[in-house]
Formats: structure tokens, sequence, C-alpha cells
């Protein structure tokens, strides 16, 4: 995937750090956001998916509250976040009003996306949110997050949902212009780096902490976040947020910033994921309709196809699909705990909630969590 690619993609994550949103710690800079807004507006009335992983909610907080240095202690870092993210909510929805858009608030923990069945609805909440052509703006649940549950910064953060959703793009826009052969603040002679591999091995020796205080990461945090990335395929550019026009400039494939190459594509990364990194819990045992429909015609599976339910398995883990002869055709994410895929199986989903109590997925497992064997 090069640059030029980026013209395709279908779903981008933006993230937006601290100091840029907050003209290095003086306030929101509105004049920015609503230039940043703009560009992601277009992005969206041109039918890319776009998410935004907002910083700054306790860099808004420290300039409401009167705060010249970054709080240490925690209760006072989730009280200027909580103080903070009122003033963020509020310009973002705003400026995307602005444009015909409606902006939805997600407030996300780590237990959040490493727990299964509380990744799947993390999932299901926002690819909802971007059917109904909202722009979800993400942050970390200051708030109530723990030293032991916090992301640590909005980087990994971005990251991890553009796993989450399968994101194409990832572009982290920051107050550096990019990646440098050095700290520039150290070696006045570094270079930028205009594309480099994920994996490449001189990574580690070319990065710095962050320097503005406000946030909780450097561009060591941006490289992990882009080998986070690359997981699932994901391609990752960091570039200077200040930069005119730099959100459509990058989707257009011009030359900002850092380009980091992931070392696999999309499908390859999701099947070696969940074909080899998870266990399998259960299994269903499909009709030769069901069969045929996941294994020759891309489809998702569907309670009516499945014969029988094996296993004791919980919403979000990993069961294997097996023909009527036990042979293993799939395997994918359960959209359903086992005892309540038991009572479903053969029947339409349109029954479902006469018989569960509730309507969920219509899928018992969708197309795109599974993996054909």
């Amino acid at each position: 995937m090069g640059r030029a690619d980026f013209a395709n993609a279908k779903r981008i994550v933006i993230k937006i750090g601290s100091s840029s949103l907050t003209k290095g710690g003086q306030g929101l800079d509105k004049a920015a956001i609503a230039g940043w807004v703009g560009q992601m507006a277009q992005l969206r009335h041109q039918g890319i998916d776009v998410v935004l992983v907002s910083s700054g909610s306790v860099a808004e907080g420290m300039s409401r509250l009167g705060l010249k240095v970054r709080p240490k202690t925690l209760h006072e870092l989730q009280a200027a976040a909580a103080v903070g993210q009122m003033g963020l909510v509020h310009i973002f929805d705003d400026n995307f009003q602005h444009h015909g858009l409606h902006a939805a608030q997600v407030l996300l923990t780590h237990d959040d996306l490493s727990n299964r069945q509380r990744y799947l609805n993390a999932r299901s909440t926002l690819l909802t949110l971007l059917k109904f052509g909202i722009v979800p703006v993400i942050n970390e649940n200051d708030t109530v997050a723990t030293d032991e549950i916090r992301f640590g910064d909005n980087d990994t953060l971005a990251a991890l949902v553009a796993n989450l959703i399968e994101a194409r793009l990832l572009l982290i826009l920051t107050d550096q212009q990019g990646l440098f052969t050095g700290d520039p603040g150290v070696y006045p002679d570094a270079t930028l780096i205009p594309h480099i591999h994920v994996n490449d091995a001189r990574l580690e020796a070319m990065a710095g902490d962050s320097r503005s205080g406000l946030g909780r990461g450097g561009m060591v945090t941006k490289i992990r976040a882009a080998r986070l990335a690359s997981r699932s395929g994901c391609a990752t550019v960091v570039a200077a947020g200040a930069v005119e026009n730099v959100i459509s400039l990058t989707l257009q494939g011009k030359e900002l910033g850092t380009y980091f190459i992931p070392d696999i594509g999309p499908w390859a990364a999701r099947k070696r994921w969940l074909a080899g990194q998870l266990q399998v819990k259960g299994q269903f045992v499909l009709d030769s309709g069901a069969v045929k429909a996941v294994q020759h015609e891309g489809k998702s599976l569907l309670a009516v196809g499945i014969k029988a339910v094996v296993g004791q398995f919980v919403r979000g883990e990993l069961v294997s699909c097996v023909d009527g002869q036990g042979h293993e055709i799939a395997r994918g994410l359960s959209n359903y705990g086992g005892n309540d895929a038991r009572l479903i199986a053969g029947k339409s989903s349109q029954e479902f909630e006469k018989i569960l109590g509730y309507a969920d997925d219509a899928e018992i497992i969708h197309r795109d969590n599974m993996v054909l064997v």
C-alpha cells in the first residue's frame, strides 16, 4: 500500500494531539479545530467513514482551571479531564453541525477493548454510528481510568480503535512534522523521514519523548501506535496538524509527514489474528445451505443454518464452524453466547426477540469477524 492508495481508503481514524488542539496549552484552538472538522466533513460527505480520536481533555481542563503545570496526582488529572471534556464535546459538535453532521462522544478504557464481549459491543456501536453518518469522537475515559487500565496515551488508543473498526489509515496529527533521523532539538542536522517500515530496527533510536508536557506521548508512542495499527494491516501517517489542509492532502497521497508502512495486508492480518491467536471455545454444526453460503458465497453465518451448538462460550469468543461430517470450514467471533445460540439455532432472526427476550445482531457470526479455514 503506497500513499497513492490512501485515496481509496473507505474508513480512517484521525488522532489529534493535545498540543495541536490547545495551541500549546493556551486553550482550545478554535480556528484550527474548525479547519480540521471542515476537512473531515468533506471526507464524510464523500462517503468515507471518519473516526476522530481527540486528546486535549486534560489540557483544556488545565486552561479552564487556570493550571500552568500538568497535574501529577491521578484525582487531579481526572478532575481536569472531566472539566476539559465539556469544552471538547461542545466545540466538535458545534463545528460538525455547521457542516450538517452530528458527532457522538465515545469514552473508552483499556478493558473495553481487551474484554472480548465488550470489544464486540464497542465495535458494533462504532460501526452503527458510522452507518448513520455520525462522526464518533473518541477519548480515553480519563475520569474513571486508573493507572492499571489507562491506555497511557491516545496514540495507543487510536491504534486500537483502528484495529477495532478495521480502518485502512491512521492519521496522527501532532506538533512535529513527523519522524526525524534524530531528535531535532538535540541534533540540528536531523532530517525528516518520508516513509519507513513499521518493523525497521532503527525506529527506537530516532524517537524522543514528548517535550510539550501536555500529553502523555512523544514520538515513541507514535511508533508504538503505528506498529499496533499494522497488526490489522492499517497504514499510519504522522504529520504536523498545523499544515494547511493536512487531512485532505494526506488522503490525496501528498508526501506529508512520515508514512509508516505496514508489513501485512488487512485481510491477511485479520486471518492471522482469528485463525492463530485466539483459542476456540465452541463449535457450530452447519447445514449444507449454510456451508455453501459461508464457504462459497462470502456470507455471514445466520442462525437458521445452524444444526447444533457444542461447548460453553460467551459473546465475543472464537467458535469453529464445521459441516455435517465434522470438517472445519471457518471460525469466527460469535455474537451470541452458547446458551442463547442453542435457543435460536435453526431459527430466523425475526424470532430472536420472542425466544431470547431481546433482539441483537441478525448474524451469529458476521463476515467481518470470520475467516475460512
